[in-house]
């Protein structure tokens, strides 16, 4: 009988973390299967395409959090050249935005974490992305899905700004005390507007 109930907790265990997650958010602009979405930051502006073919649960979570405007007078707050630019979270002050509920992994869509893509990031638990997204600056195949783990979930391609994304890549970072963490440009990269294009 014991092993038959650690059984049925293990099976128990992936449903429960998901149904935390908002696995099908509403539909942001339905008639626009790759929409355009325009960063405008203080060092340029960078556009992404979104696949909201591969990655619909996704696409429509970061759509939200554009349209309600989460993302306009955000940073970049952790900058690591050759592997990712992250922004999304924090104000200017490392304030953090306040976020809504999780969204599922989509990691399984068929994208890949290459050079010049976006995704969003996470922490552990593979359903806890919310606001937060990166840009994958060199091809990152350690945060794709393999057999025993989930990856991290690649929803678009940068299509313009490119050369934004690599210069900065290339700033001064350092520890930064408020957020506890390395990696943290020394003067703020910030992301001024989004929008849809």
């Amino acid at each position: 009988m014991l092993p038959r109930l650690i059984l049925i907790m293990l099976f128990l265990l992936p449903t429960m973390a998901v149904a935390d997650c908002e696995c099908a958010p509403d539909e942001v602009l339905p008639d626009n299967l790759f929409p355009r979405v325009r960063l405008e930051t203080s060092m340029g502006d960078v556009v992404v395409e979104l696949n909201r073919m591969r990655a619909p649960a996704t696409s429509n979570n970061f759509l939200k959090y554009v349209l309600d405007g989460h993302y306009d007078g955000t940073v970049m707050h952790r900058v690591i050249p050759g592997f990712v630019v992250q922004g999304g979270g924090y104000g200017p002050d490392f304030s953090e935005r306040p976020v809504r509920a999780p969204v599922i992994n989509e990691s399984g869509n068929g994208l890949a974490n290459n050079a010049y893509t976006i995704a969003m990031a996470r922490f552990s638990d593979p359903h806890s992305a919310t606001s937060q997204f990166y840009f994958n600056m060199a091809a990152n195949d350690q945060l794709n899905p393999n057999p025993r783990n989930w990856g991290y979930t690649v929803f678009g391609d940068v299509v313009e700004g490119r050369e934004v994304l690599d210069a900065i890549a290339t700033v001064e970072t350092g520890f930064s005390e408020a957020l506890a963490a390395a990696d943290v440009p020394v003067e703020a990269v910030v992301v001024k507007r989004v929008r849809v294009e």
